[in-house]
């Protein structure tokens, strides 16, 4: 059957012959603009897929499928050629026409059928959503890449996730943020505050998390990204633990929980009563509890759980993710951190041992590791040579070999360098120690185990994320009204959201944390011609991180002064007048010698006396899927090649890297750099002003070793490299596989992403 004589079914059913003129019409409408790309061979590729009876529906996928397979480093634009029929097809899905409703129209709709929060219509009058409705610029959906259109209508767009019917296209999402965000402010100011944060926003200046793109607007109020959760030494705070879980994972959010109370294997129970059976069976009750929700049909559930490395335990805890071994001593489908400090790194280096005990056994050690080092050392070797206590001796290089060759084999086994993660503290670790951080390794706040689900002493950790898009800043100054626009942002949605645990409310409210990151890195460093590898980018990365901090502490402080400082402010150094850059690693000046630029001395007073709204502003995230949307390069990772081919559940999505066509001969690829020190080193940057921690991977190319196998021995010395600059953690460990290098998993299974 020739393509002209194929009958077409309409979404109302009935048949009518296909319309060749009319595709042939919507492609060169797509195509305008663009180049090389070519109509007819998207034609080409479409007609041979028609058949008889074929809906207008699956036409239309078949042409913007046959446009983004030839997505191309000889031809990018067809991610936008792509990118411009699938918002065509989305509208037409969403509105049965291409040309959206009115705002006011659109939200009465969506709140009559309870899609959309009814308060918006109560919040705004009628000449509101009019102005809005003027200023909303739907042609900025023709801005997206491909695989952001597929991102949003896979994650983001309201929609039954059933049927699939989609309800919105994709500049609404972005008017209703601050519309539900900005609702409260004083009626002479607030319209101004929507327009600028829809701006920054749809320009792409600012990126988004998950939670919040798929969440604010809807009757589902739980925006934050990552949760803490800190188990206790009982049943009651294992069950409490455990039930918190899913209510988190239910909601949209990323688990990170401390195991490390926990007693060992062995362990008496009610004075020799009962034997303990260890942490296994217990690790094995949180796996159910974190699979057991799917998050809306937008993302499975994720957690990594963490332990020190002196826990009696170790050994078998450190293999749980290793594929040998039986069921009955793995649990394969958590992640894990290991918690190390410097006594740990030292007794490495010098060919010592590490004991092993149960936190149970050894009164006091647990919590010294975590706020007083100096406490830790003196107890811990009291605690060696006390031969009442169970123990037992590792030599250290081996514990460290093995952890390091399950990090290298899984990718999964994370670093938390403790004493960092609290020197270098928004916290005072003697008020409010940090115990754990998050799924994906940048969350480092207070936490307290909960002993019922009511435990109004327990204390779980939320962060609410964004991130600043550093390759749509053209200068440094534009990052004051940035963060002024995200802080208060951030600090309403922890006023709009629901709490489903006591101890997450009493938490978010007194600590009023927020964890603001960058993307597009990447993009950033090759428009402003430096690199990775070879210290060029050391200066900038300094100058950068250094505005970002200071900006964001600013808009804090000045949020404070309006509305009062976070009821918890004591608990932070910024209440000592201590700032990150006075509790950075030292290490860090052998590397960079960039001055500080900016009046930090008058910000430090400042924050004295009027204090913060917000106990954190940092945190550097993957930014995985976020990264999609705004068409950027992930956080702050070297991309893996110039059109990088990620996994969805709709199929393989082909993304170029920004500014590919100016600019290629600028970008440093991943498996192009040498090794990982010029990249620990801009993280050690990053940190010096970063109040929480970072998502920041570790890379090996095997092909460039004798018989192919990296050195436990260079993994061990970036251990170490990543601890002398002041990492607080490492996330991956990502092998060279021999796979095509555009292949790029991110953050896989991670409910953290941006």
């Amino acid at each position: 059957m020739s393509t002209q004589n194929i009958q077409v079914t309409k979404r109302n059913g009935t048949q009518e012959p296909i319309d060749l003129e009319k595709i042939h019409r919507v492609i060169t409408w797509a195509a305008e603009g663009l180049d090389n790309v070519s109509v007819s061979e998207v034609e080409l590729r479409s007609h041979i897929q028609f058949y008889d009876g074929m809906s207008t529906s699956d036409i239309h996928e078949t042409i913007i499928k046959s446009a983004a397979d030839l997505i191309s480093e000889n031809a990018p634009d067809y991610q936008h050629l792509a990118a411009r029929l699938a918002i065509f097809h989305l509208r037409k899905k969403a509105f049965q026409r291409y040309t959206p409703p009115s705002l006011f129209e659109h939200v009465n709709k969506m709140v009559r059928n309870r899609l959309y929060d009814a308060q918006l219509l109560e919040d705004f009058t009628k000449a509101e959503f009019d102005e809005l409705d003027r200023y909303i610029d739907h042609d900025r959906d023709m801005t997206f890449s491909y695989a952001a259109v597929k991102q949003l209508e896979g994650k983001y767009l309201v929609q039954n996730r059933v049927s699939g019917q989609i309800y919105e296209s994709p500049q609404f999402i972005y008017m209703m943020i601050p519309m539900c965000l900005f609702a409260h402010y004083p009626a002479e100011n607030r319209l101004d505050y929507i327009k600028r944060f829809y701006d920054a926003s749809s320009l792409f200046k600012l990126s988004l998390p998950t939670p919040i793109m798929s969440g604010v607007r809807t009757p589902t109020r739980q925006f934050s990204s990552c949760v803490l959760i800190e188990c206790g030494d009982s049943l009651d705070s294992i069950n409490a633990t455990s039930s918190s879980i899913v209510k988190y994972v239910s909601q949209r959010a990323g688990i990170g929980v401390n195991i490390g109370r926990i007693r060992a294997l062995g362990s008496e129970i009610r004075g020799g009563e009962a034997f303990h059976t260890g942490m296994i069976p217990f690790i094995k009750h949180f796996q159910t509890a974190v699979k057991s929700c799917s998050q809306g049909g937008v993302r499975g559930g994720a957690a990594t759980l963490f332990y020190p490395i002196w826990h009696l335990e170790v050994e078998s805890l450190v293999v749980l993710k290793n594929n040998r071994g039986v069921e009955e001593n793995r649990v394969r489908h958590l992640d894990y951190g290991v918690q190390i400090n410097k006594l740990m790194y030292q007794r490495m280096i010098e060919g010592g041992d590490i004991h092993l005990f149960s936190p149970s056994d050894v009164p006091g050690l647990y919590e010294a590791f975590f706020a007083d080092q100096d406490e830790f050392e003196r107890l811990y070797k009291i605690y060696e040579v006390d031969e009442s206590i169970r123990k037992k001796k590792v030599k250290a290089l081996d514990l460290f070999t093995q952890i390091a060759q399950e990090r290298a084999q899984t990718g999964r086994i994370y670093i938390q360098n403790v004493d960092h993660s609290n020197t270098h503290s928004a916290f005072d670790p003697l008020k409010a120690p940090i115990h754990q951080s998050n799924l994906c390794l940048e969350i480092t706040l207070p936490t307290k185990p909960l002993n019922s689900i009511e435990d109004p002493n327990g204390e779980i950790a939320l962060c609410t994320l964004s991130a600043f898009n550093l390759g749509a800043i053209e200068d440094l100054s534009e990052l004051q009204d940035l963060s002024d626009l995200i802080v208060r942002a951030l600090d309403s949605l922890l006023d709009y959201q629901d709490y489903p645990v006591l101890a997450a409310k009493h938490s978010s409210l007194g600590r009023r944390t927020l964890g603001v990151g960058v993307t597009n890195l990447a993009y950033y460093l090759a428009k402003n011609g430096v690199k990775y590898s070879d210290g060029s980018a050391n200066g900038l990365m300094h100058r950068t991180f250094e505005a970002i901090q200071y900006y964001l502490l600013q808009a804090s402080l000045e949020l404070a002064k309006e509305i009062g400082k976070c009821d918890y402010f004591g608990d932070t150094k910024y209440a000592q007048g201590i700032l990150p850059i006075d509790t950075y690693k030292k290490d860090l000046d052998e590397v960079c010698k960039e001055p500080l630029h900016l009046d930090w001395e008058t910000l430090r007073e400042d924050i004295k006396q009027h204090g913060l709204r917000n106990s954190t502003l940092t945190a550097l995230m993957p930014c995985e899927t976020s990264s999609q949307i705004t068409n950027s390069t992930n956080g702050i990772e070297p991309p893996r090649g110039y059109v990088s081919v990620k996994a969805s559940k709709d199929g393989i999505l082909k993304q170029v890297v920004p500014g590919f066509k100016e600019l290629r001969n600028q970008y440093e690829l991943l498996w192009h750099i040498p090794n990982n020190r010029g990249y620990l080193q801009l993280v050690g940057i990053m940190q010096k002003f970063v109040d929480q921690a970072i998502s920041a991977n570790t890379n090996y190319d095997p092909a460039r070793f004798d018989e192919d196998k990296v050195p436990i021995k260079l993994v061990l010395q970036d251990l170490l490299m990543a601890y002398k600059l002041g990492l607080k953690t490492l996330y991956y460990h990502n092998t060279r596989d021999g796979a095509d290098d555009s292949q790029d998993d991110g953050c896989a299974g991670g409910a953290c992403k941006l």
